[in-house]
């Protein structure tokens, strides 16, 4: 068996799919499955995971529906208050990062974003990134037009790395819900991550579940192309 993983990434799919199933109003799956990223945090931290990076919201999800969209904006503004002053944030010293294109939101939550942030910037024991207005091919072109912008001549990966919203490699990428594929998240950083798929809904996703994962993340034999 392998060492557990350190940084790991979770695609937060099926909160829809989950309201069906449940019999709810459609938007309220999204509720569901917000309210579930403090257990997964607080687990995390109990199974010694120092990284973890949520897929939250897309660029593409944007062209969704204004009324889905002002519900899941306040959501983030519900969640990103509740951060400010939860006691596991603080006593644990999780560092919170929101990355995406941040300006893409509503004047307001830009501004609790940068609180949020700031709050939180010199904590050290955790890190919680919350992928909001993201996409990695956006990411990846961010990145160029930072390196442009800093004149940088000889470019290799190490300074592609330190020029993307997120600079660490994740070691496991779970998507609960049934599909397979990336859907544009971390395409740089989860090169080599162990890729899981679930088929479980996100806002049904267990402690058990986390645990399954991470189980067969250490199985499995990591040679990075060797």
């Amino acid at each position: 068996m392998g060492k557990n993983p350190t940084n790991l990434a979770i695609i937060l799919d099926g909160n829809r799919r989950y309201a069906k199933k449940a019999g709810i109003p459609k938007l309220r799956g999204h509720e569901k499955g917000y309210n579930k990223i403090r257990d997964l945090l607080e687990w995390c931290m109990e199974l010694g995971i120092k990284e973890v990076t949520l897929y939250c919201f897309s660029t593409e999800n944007f062209n969704r529906s204004k009324e889905e969209v002002n519900y899941l904006f306040n959501l983030f503004r519900k969640r990103i208050g509740d951060f400010k002053k939860d006691k596991l944030i603080h006593e644990n010293k999780v560092k919170i990062s929101i990355v995406g294109r941040i300006s893409m939101f509503p004047d307001d939550m830009q501004e609790s974003i940068k609180e949020v942030m700031e709050a939180t910037k010199d904590y050290e024991n955790y890190k919680l990134n919350l992928a909001m207005a993201y996409g990695s091919k956006t990411e990846i072109i961010d990145a160029i037009k930072k390196i442009i912008n800093k004149n940088i001549k000889n470019i290799d990966e190490k300074v592609v790395k330190e020029n993307l919203y997120l600079a660490d490699d994740v070691d496991i990428l779970i998507r609960p819900g049934g599909e397979k594929r990336m859907s544009n998240f971390l395409l740089w950083q989860a090169a080599y991550s162990e890729l899981i798929f679930l088929d479980t809904l996100w806002p049904e996703f267990t402690k058990e579940d986390l645990i399954w994962c991470i189980e067969e993340y250490k199985r499995r034999e990591r040679r990075f192309g060797e």
